[in-house]
């Protein structure tokens, strides 16, 4: 599984790094995906943080 936040459609809700800090993180102002991660099973969440985010910046793909 590959995660992206697209900068350009991301206003900073902080949403995603609510829901699965694991894999996101909030940095100046902005949501942004941990650089390094082991997989831990996050993958449903991950996906939910996409599905709700309010600007539809993330992006997962296989």
């Amino acid at each position: 599984m590959t995660v992206s936040i697209d900068p350009d459609l991301c206003y900073g809700s902080g949403e995603c790094a609510h829901r699965v800090p694991s894999v996101f993180a909030f940095e100046d102002g902005y949501g942004v995906v941990r650089p390094v991660r082991e997989s831990r099973g996050d993958e449903g969440l991950v996906r939910e943080a996409a599905e709700l985010c309010p600007s539809q910046a993330i992006t997962v793909t296989e």
